[in-house]
């Protein structure tokens, strides 16, 4: 029987906006993942999106460091400029630091790792997010937004003000254009209303699930239920 320290684990809690969509989807997934490891099986790889996404973050880093408009936000007429503080944004961008927030009555860590952020007239930021996709439309899923409401929940903690929007930008493969050795994209960017309010309440009642003995029964549309009953049961 494999012996849990408890104590040490809750001084240890650290949650990402992966960590509440997972609470919000299963609280039981959520407590075995976080607190006893045993995790979901693991979806396919996207390093596709991963190479867009590094490539993306250079490009806006090249229009940032030139202190001009990125092409995007133009056309779009969005009326903000990159966020200058490079160094700040590398720090918020890297997967073991992030923008974090410590809350002290919950003893627990929020954070994550934002892709970029736009700053507005009167020092004003807002989340921007990239996403790749090889379907035909832009689709905004629960998770993105709340995501960006995460982002802009870290934001005001850390001491900024927000305009209470996140930005997605999608750059979306255009199949009609064919391939020709290059993949080509149509880019789209969406604003969306952000709500951080809600974000605290989702946060301590994750925390508060994994301060439990036991975790609570598997939501009812769990779709990963069947598969661990499965396994349980052939492992036993």
């Amino acid at each position: 029987m494999v012996k849990f320290d408890n104590m040490a684990f809750e001084k240890s809690i650290q949650l990402s906006p992966n960590s509440l969509n997972l609470f919000l989807e299963c609280p039981h997934c959520f407590w075995l993942d976080k607190k006893m490891g045993i995790k979901r099986p693991p979806p396919y790889p996207y390093a596709l999106n991963s190479a867009v996404d590094s490539l993306l973050k250079e490009e806006f880093d090249a229009y940032r460091a030139k202190n001009i408009p990125h092409p995007l936000l133009a056309e779009n007429n969005i009326k903000a400029r990159l966020f200058s503080n490079q160094k700040l944004l590398n720090q918020w961008r890297n997967n073991f630091a992030g923008i974090r927030y410590f809350d002290p009555q919950l003893e627990a860590t929020i954070f994550g790792a934002v892709d970029d952020v736009l700053e507005f007239e009167g020092g004003k930021l807002a989340p921007l997010d990239y996403k790749s996709t090889g379907s035909r439309v832009a689709n905004i899923y629960d998770r993105f937004q709340l995501q960006l409401d995460t982002y802009t929940f870290l934001l005001e903690k850390n001491g900024f003000q927000t305009t209470r929007k996140g930005y997605l930008a999608f750059y979306i493969v255009d199949k009609e254009k064919g391939f020709i050795d290059r993949l080509p994209f149509r880019k789209e960017i969406y604003e969306i209303d952000t709500n951080p309010a809600d974000i605290y309440e989702i946060f301590k009642d994750a925390v508060a699930v994994l301060r439990q003995q036991a975790p609570r029964p598997h939501s009812q549309d769990c779709q990963f239920s069947k598969w661990f009953n499965g396994a349980k049961s052939f492992n036993s």
